[in-house]
């Protein structure tokens, strides 16, 4: 881990009495990575985890767009689209995953009032599988 890009977290306190899955009571949004190269069947296991989330009419509407160091040209096209703040630590990173959503149903071209949360939860299914293979998301 590269602590001499950013100052490290201090530990969170368990915040309330409850006893949660340790994956999720360990997770922390770490902005210091190593240079370890995350393989191709890793990645496809994360995006597997995401795919298993519960969606609205079970239309997935969400949709990654995976850049990894292995590949520079679309790593510094990821890079990109971040502010300047988050292009500083996310550089580090073996990988970069965008997130998108579709915000119309494809079934009947209807809004999808529901589109983000279901993103939001193809991306906790993502995290935590990333952390059960010892990988961070921020």
């Amino acid at each position: 881990m590269r602590n001499d890009i950013y100052e490290l977290p201090v530990e969170k306190e368990q915040a309330c009495g409850h006893s949660i899955h340790p994956l999720l009571e360990q997770r922390r949004s770490w902005r210091a990575f190593t240079s370890r190269i995350i393989e191709p069947e890793t990645l496809g296991l994360l995006l597997e985890a995401a795919r298993w989330a519960p969606s609205c009419m079970n239309e997935q509407p969400w949709a990654f767009i995976v850049a990894t160091k292995q590949n520079p040209t679309e790593f510094e096209r990821l890079i990109g689209c971040l502010l300047d703040f988050n292009a500083r630590w996310a550089q580090h990173a073996a990988a970069l995953i965008l997130s998108v959503a579709r915000l119309t149903f494809a079934s009947n071209g209807e809004p999808n009032n529901h589109a983000l949360h279901d993103l939001g939860q193809a991306i906790a299914n993502l995290t935590f599988q990333a952390n059960a293979c010892g990988l961070t998301v921020c």
